[in-house]
Order: structure tokens, then sequence, then C-alpha cells
């Protein structure tokens, strides 16, 4: 019984763990050369490519959406940031890759635009995503002039020519859905009274139980504002409170007014806030020493690491993206589907300790 959930915060940890156990194990049992996480990465972006598309075509021909670029932009970066190291390790390899970085720029193109179009949050997730990876591979290749002044106005330049599109487009068409003023404009509208709702009511654990939509019939602790995939609740049957239907606008005041410092603070309390920021400090801080130790080897002309170095450059930057977006832009960046996907790039990023420890010593 004591491995049963109890609420969402202990369904949230032991899903968590049960996915680092898991990863450790494909880590040590499946063997992941540069080839086989380079076709990963270009089958996954490809994947994500036709996703993003239909869902921008199902939007324009019928209205409905299913935002795929919540809970899988961040894999898609992932896979995205993956390639571009791929190609990276064979051209320092003496391999030509023109033909494949082709391919490469073509799914980027394409995520870029079907993603963009579909969410503004996931435009900002992917430009600075894009911007963390070049700084992550530019240092793991000692490159020079990692910070230039034309990169830095480029990515700038990019995320308002992307934002600027969005608006046109939202104009021209009518579909309101696209601009990203509409979007500021509820922020502006709405945010400032979810802020004073959170600050007034939040304690060290959980928060004033008379804040919540539930009131004195709930538990003020972990009472569904942040969530894993309510599907996934509901298979196991778990009796755990969840708004559903109409009452997602109750839950939309934190989870898309918000962002996820508010949201976690009022559903957890102030010392689940801090357990979300030891977790992300800690697992980039993991993930960065890893790649160093990845990059010696390589240095050194052991191939024999390779792919998880390309593999864990994907992975260390999707997480920092999404952490920075989830945790000071957009609360639904990381919850419910996109949860589960922020867990498990950071249980990927923590598997390598283990995956690193046995094969060092085994070699020992």
């Amino acid at each position: 019984m004591m491995l049963i959930a109890q609420n969402h915060l202990q369904l949230i940890l032991e899903v968590g763990a049960m996915l680092f156990v898991t990863l450790v194990f494909c880590l040590n049992l499946i063997p992941l050369s540069l080839s086989v996480v380079t076709f990963l990465s270009l089958f996954l972006a490809g994947g994500f490519t036709l996703l993003f598309g239909a869902d921008i075509l199902l939007l324009i021909i019928s209205s409905s959406q299913n935002e795929f670029t919540h809970p899988f932009g961040p894999i898609a970066l992932m896979a995205i940031v993956s390639a571009f190291a791929s190609l990276k390790v064979m051209k320092s390899s003496g391999v030509d890759v023109r033909p494949l970085r082709k391919v490469v720029l073509l799914f980027l193109a394409g995520i870029t635009l079907f993603g963009g179009l579909m969410h503004r949050s996931f435009l900002i997730l992917w430009i600075l995503g894009l911007f963390i990876g070049y700084i992550i591979i530019s240092k793991s290749f000692r490159e020079k002039s990692v910070f230039t002044l034309k990169r830095i106005f480029m990515f700038f330049g990019a995320a308002l020519a992307g934002f600027c599109g969005l608006e046109i487009v939202a104009r021209i068409t009518g579909m309101t859905i696209f601009s990203p003023l509409l979007r500021l404009g509820r922020i502006e509208q709405y945010s400032s009274s979810s802020i004073k709702m959170v600050l007034n009511n939040i304690q060290l654990i959980g928060h004033n139980g008379a804040a919540s939509f539930w009131g004195t019939e709930g538990t003020a602790f972990a009472e569904g504002y942040i969530t894993l995939p309510m599907q996934l609740i509901i298979f196991f049957g778990l009796p755990f409170p969840l708004f559903c239907g109409v009452l997602v606008n109750q839950k939309d005041t934190i989870d898309y007014m918000l962002p996820g410092i508010f949201g976690y603070g009022f559903d957890f309390g102030y010392l689940g806030l801090v357990g979300l920021i030891v977790f992300v400090l800690g697992t980039i801080i993991i993930g960065l020493k890893i790649l160093t130790m990845y990059r010696e080897k390589r240095e050194n002309n052991n191939k024999k690491y390779l792919g998880r170095e390309v593999l864990l450059t994907g992975a260390l930057t999707a997480f920092i993206a999404q952490a920075l977006i989830g945790m000071f832009i957009f609360n639904r960046s990381i919850n419910g589907l996109a949860l589960l996907s922020f867990i498990f790039l950071g249980a990927l990023i923590l598997a390598n300790v283990v995956t690193l420890k046995s094969r060092t010593n085994k070699n020992i």
C-alpha cells in the first residue's frame, strides 16, 4: 500500500523514479552508438515535423487542435540538437555531412514553422533551446567566439520575426489563436489577480484551503493544479482531484496565466518550490559534468561514448530550455503531459551517472 500514490506529488515522484530506473537499464543494455543515436534523432525529428504539420492542418481545416507542441516540443528540440551534435562529431572525424545537414535543416524549418504557428510558447522554447544547444555544442568542441554580436542579434531577430509573422497571419486569416498580442493582453488582464491570490495564500506546505477551488473539501496540498496527464490518473483509477471539463477554467488561473514557480509554489508550498529548484539545478549541474567527462573521453580517442554524448547534449539542452520557460514564463510548459516529458528528460540526464560509473569501474 505504501507504493500506491496518495496524492499528485507522490505520483509524480514515483513515476520519476520508475522512469529513472527504466532509462538506467536502457542505457546499459542498448548499444547507443553514434549511428544509432543519429538515426533515432532524425526519425524523431521527421516524425514531429509530420505531427506538428498535421496539427496545424487540422486547426486550419476544422478549427480543432491537439497542441502537441506543449508535451512534445522539448522532445523535438532534443532530437534536433542531438542531430546537430552528431553532425559536428562526424564532421570532426572527416565525414562529409552536407547531404545529412540538408535533411536536418529541412526538419528544423518544418518544426519551426508548424510549431510556431500552433503556439507562441513553443516558439520561445524553440529559439531559446536552439541558442542553448549552440552554446553547449560549441563549448563541447572548444570553438572560439561563441558569443558574437552577430549571432546574438540573429537569434533575437529570428524570435522577433517569428512573432511578427504570427501576428500578420492572425490579422490576415482572422484566426486570433495565432496572435501573440492577444496572448499578452490576456496575461496583462488576468495574471495580476492570479499572482496576488498565490502570494497571499501560499504556505510552507501547500496553500490556504480557502483559496482553492475545492475549498473545505480539499486537502490544501497537491490539489490538481500540478499533475501528470489526466488520462494516466484516470487509467489507474486514482481518486485524486482533477480539473475536468468546465473546471479547466479554474485551473487556468494558475496553469495558463502564471509562471511555474507560482504554480508549483501554490500547489505544493514553499518546500515544493524549493524541491523543484533543487531538482532542476542539480540535474543541470550533473548533466554538464557528465558531458565534460564524455568530451574528455572523445578527445582521448575513446569512441565508446559518442552516442551517449550526442544524446546527452540534446537532452540537456531541451531540459534547460523547458525548465526556463516553464518556471519563469508558462506553467503549462511543465504541467500535464509536458511534465511527463520534463521528467523523462531529467531522468535521461541523471541515468548517465549510473551508466558512466558502472562502465568506468568495469574498464578499471
